[in-house]
């Protein structure tokens, strides 16, 4: 894990990687020649609203001690430099530590894109994008203890952070944790480029704190 340090390890009971919902906004308005704007419904102009609007889910309609997160990372539409599309397409993704929050954050998503797009002439349609929602990663008390002590055996008390900051990423391992009990633990890579970052680089470092921690573990349960 970027940021924490090789030869150390990051854990915490309960959230520790955010649920995730993807988002997919079309926006239909009216095309036109470029130059005559106003003859238009600008889907281009409507969808920079939205987007700016949406901010304000994250800023003033979530409580500011809780975590949620709302990114725009697609906007598409129109192919050439002097015509108005008919419509735009906008993606993005909403993360969240509860389900109250995941619930607020896309109700607030559809109804200020759909208020905005008919406010200014348009029309928005909010779908979940076709992609599989991920539930938050949720460790488990027992299991993560057993985590905490097979890593404090493997890099000493010192080395293990048992309290880490909950990460907004989503992770696959949280659809195991839904059917059985377990627990994520966060192993050191450095201070490397982040995930899914093109120079990110695998620290080889950490190859013997993580055998090291699984024979700990196996040796941990075993004897338990």
């Amino acid at each position: 894990w970027p940021g924490v340090d090789v030869g150390k390890f990051a854990i915490k009971p309960g959230a520790i990687q955010a649920a995730m919902d993807v988002f997919s906004i079309t926006i239909e308005g009216k095309g036109g020649h470029a130059a005559t704007p106003h003859l238009t419904v600008d889907p281009i102009f409507i969808g920079f609203q939205i987007g700016s609007a949406l901010q304000g889910i994250t800023a003033r309609n979530a409580d500011p001690y809780e975590q949620v997160v709302v990114s725009v990372t697609q906007f598409q539409a129109g192919h050439t430099h002097n015509v108005i599309p008919p419509a735009a397409t906008m993606l993005g993704t909403i993360r969240s530590l509860k389900k109250e929050l995941r619930d607020l954050a896309y109700a607030n998503l559809r109804r200020t894109a759909q208020g905005i797009a008919e406010a200014l002439g348009g029309r928005a349609i909010v779908t979940d994008g076709g992609v599989l929602p991920y539930p938050v990663t949720y460790n488990h008390p027992a299991e993560t203890r057993t985590a905490i002590a097979a890593a404090r055996l493997t890099a000493g008390d010192a080395n293990v952070d048992d309290n880490c900051v909950a990460d907004m990423g989503a992770e696959d391992f949280a659809f195991m944790l839904e059917a059985r009990p377990g627990a994520m633990i966060l192993i050191g890579n450095g201070n490397s480029a982040f995930l899914h970052h093109p120079g990110y680089d695998f620290a080889d470092a950490a190859i013997p704190y993580g055998v090291s921690y699984w024979v700990n573990l196996a040796e941990t349960v075993l004897a338990g």
